[in-house]
């Protein structure tokens, strides 16, 4: 029988088909609920007689549902996720086994035309994950002397900017930042932003947009 005889940290990795990792076989949905109410329940400190009582069920059926071994009604499933404070929809994550990985190798990020890119802003994708119910996108943006005039953007969703080199003033709503190396912002991407200034040329700095409303970012990163 082979063995892995690799130090702790240097495990192989999984097995790859088509240059992907494999993905694990799907859990059902009986699984699926069972193991986030599981999951939940520990985290909110819950005894299984406690969370059964504020669900309206009884204790035994709650341990059977917790060990998959019997579906839930949708009137449990919606009664167990406001009694654990938790969307619906997460206690069937554990069965959307369709995930998605964006590995980005050092200097090959490509490039993306965004809506600031012909006044010398320039975007690298570094990676993008789109699912059903909005969008998660991280760019480096680099910006020189000759990177001006500069836009202001307004859209749906959260922005985190985090400067890694050069320095710029940046702006949301009324007030600006001054943003050095190692300076990060987030903040509601509905309130008008953008850079305002170049202190020291080149900027570049990471944007990293989520959106839950829609399925991508109609005016580019900024």
């Amino acid at each position: 029988m082979a063995t892995n005889n690799e130090p702790p940290g240097h495990e192989l990795s999984p097995q790859v088909e088509g240059g992907r990792p494999m993905s694990p076989p799907p859990k059902s949905l009986e699984q699926s609920i069972a193991e986030t109410t599981r999951q939940m329940r520990h985290a909110r400190g819950f005894t299984l007689s406690e969370l059964a009582a504020r669900v309206g069920v009884s204790r035994q059926m709650l341990s059977k549902i917790e060990n998959a071994q019997t579906s839930a009604s949708l009137a449990t499933v919606d009664a167990l996720a406001k009694a654990l404070g938790i969307p619906v929809t997460s206690l069937f994550r554990a069965a959307d086994y369709e995930t998605q990985v964006v590995f980005s190798k050092a200097g090959e990020a490509p490039e993306t035309v965004r809506r600031a890119s012909n006044l010398g802003h320039r975007y690298q994708l570094l990676g993008q994950v789109i699912r059903h119910h909005g969008l998660f996108e991280s760019l480096l943006v680099t910006l020189t002397e000759d990177s001006q005039p500069f836009p202001l953007f307004q859209h749906m969703g959260s922005e985190f900017v985090y400067v890694v080199e050069g320095s710029m003033d940046y702006r949301h709503q009324e007030t600006t930042f001054r943003m050095e190396v190692g300076d990060g912002i987030l903040f509601d991407a509905e309130g008008i932003h953008g850079p305002a200034r170049i202190i020291n040329a080149p900027v570049r700095f990471l944007s990293v947009n989520v959106s839950e409303d829609q399925p991508a970012d109609p005016h580019g990163a900024s």
